[in-house]
């Protein structure tokens, strides 16, 4: 019996489609890696707030993304490269008959979508420890519609301002995902002011081995991030795949030069740092720069982000896990150095400073760095501040003194060393401490 193909099955690719199956998977595993790796940076008292900032993400963003997030982002530009239109809202008009390049539009929307999720969730870090998680889960699906969506339509999106009219080049999120969520995450560090015993009180890693095991996954999710970015398995998705792990190792060995020029000790917390800041160098350049620009971009970020974590103790703002000096640096590092490393074999066309490309490429990168930045921060700062004076964004001091854990959650990651420091536990927070331990 012969069998009729429909048209878009027949446009469809398996070999794409495989890999970007695969590949969302992979970047949908980065939020819990993430997860890990911020529970483990923090003390014991907030281990289970930290993780489930994350999780939350992931359910938040995922309803916002498919009512409106991903019509807005991915739409057809209706305000002059600034934002989509709402045709695709509820993911209208997406069946199975709708095809995006070689792949289902579905699957590329999904894909998009573990972009957003981890963006918001990369922003938990600079609030760690003294965030509300009341406030947090109204600012999430927020922000998603206020900031990453117009920033992911400027440079992904068609018609977008950045990507069709300024020519600024961003292969798979440095401006949406790394600058933005380092901007934002600054002005919510400045909304909230610092954690108690900023400055004073050591506040180290609880748990380096959890650290680790975070950076792990999320170097492992950041395959698909990246390679996944060229939407088919392709020569262009292997490169990008070898420049991500090239990038990543550089960045690792950078970190540890420096601490042990500076401090005399490399240590597993600057192991796992640099590798992430490598890897979120190369995260806008992985598609745009050969090899050898992959090993100086994850280089010159390890190098320049080891610096970077320590601006805060300076200029006196509270950036708990170093998103700023890791994540917005990083970024900025990454995005710039596409206007000097840009190869035509990898671009199609465009290239940097260095193979003949002149000045022209990096000054459209520096004004898509600057713009999304500055609009990242002020848009965040105004609804963090918004949020504040609404329900409050900072936890009571006495729930920051005994752990958000204990206070918010009624639950402790540990069964020794749970309060931290002997803080006391206030008499309010027992009975429900009790409650969920009769339950268990």
């Amino acid at each position: 019996m012969e069998t009729t193909v429909p048209l878009a099955a027949a446009q469809i690719n398996t070999g794409d489609t495989a890999w970007l199956l695969a590949a969302t998977a992979l970047v949908l595993l980065m939020t819990p890696g993430l997860a890990l790796f911020y529970g483990g940076m923090v003390r014991t008292k907030s281990v289970l707030n930290m993780l489930m900032m994350s999780f939350v993400s992931i359910a938040l963003v995922t309803v916002v993304w498919l009512a409106a997030g991903y019509s807005l982002a991915f739409g057809d530009d209706i305000g002059g490269g600034l934002i989509g239109g709402l045709k695709h809202a509820g993911m209208a008009g997406l069946g199975p008959d709708s095809v995006h390049g070689s792949v289902p539009t579905v699957l590329f929307a999904t894909f998009q979508l573990t972009f957003a999720i981890i963006t918001a969730a990369l922003i938990s870090g600079a609030i760690a420890d003294r965030a509300k998680f009341s406030a947090w889960l109204v600012f999430v699906p927020v922000w998603t519609l206020l900031v990453y969506v117009p920033v992911a339509h400027w440079v992904w999106g068609p018609g977008g301002w950045i990507l069709d009219r300024l020519g600024a080049l961003d292969f798979a999120g440095g401006m949406p995902v790394e600058i933005a969520s380092g901007a934002s995450g600054l002005a919510l560090a400045l909304v909230l002011g610092p954690r108690l015993g900023f400055k004073k009180d050591a506040m180290r890693p609880h748990n380096l081995p959890m650290v680790m095991l975070g950076a792990g996954l999320l170097w492992f999710g950041w395959f698909g991030f990246n390679a996944g970015s060229a939407l088919g398995a392709n020569g262009l998705a292997a490169a990008a795949f070898l420049n991500t792990l090239a990038a990543g190792c550089t960045g690792l060995l950078g970190w540890l030069f420096v601490e042990q020029k500076r401090d005399g000790h490399p240590t597993t917390l600057g192991a796992a740092s640099g590798a992430v800041a490598g890897l979120v160098a190369i995260t806008p350049s992985c598609g745009t720069v050969s090899l050898l620009g992959a090993l100086v971009v994850g280089l010159a970020a390890g190098v320049v982000c080891s610096y970077a974590v320590s601006w805060k103790f300076r200029l006196n703002y509270d950036d708990s896990l170093d998103v700023v000096g890791v994540h917005l640096v990083g970024g900025v590092i990454g995005t710039l150095l596409i206007g000097v490393f840009a190869e035509k074999a990898m671009t199609g066309g465009t290239e940097g400073l260095l193979y003949g490309g002149g000045l022209a490429q990096l000054g459209k990168q520096a004004v898509g760095v600057v713009v999304v930045a500055a609009y990242a921060f002020a848009v965040t700062y105004g609804i963090g501040r918004l949020l504040d004076k609404a329900i409050g964004f900072r936890a009571a001091e006495e729930h920051e003194h005994t752990g958000l854990d204990l206070t918010v959650h009624a639950e402790t990651a540990y069964d020794h060393g749970v309060l931290g420091h002997g803080a006391p536990v206030s008499a309010s927070v027992v009975p429900s401490v009790r409650k969920a331990e009769s339950q268990a």
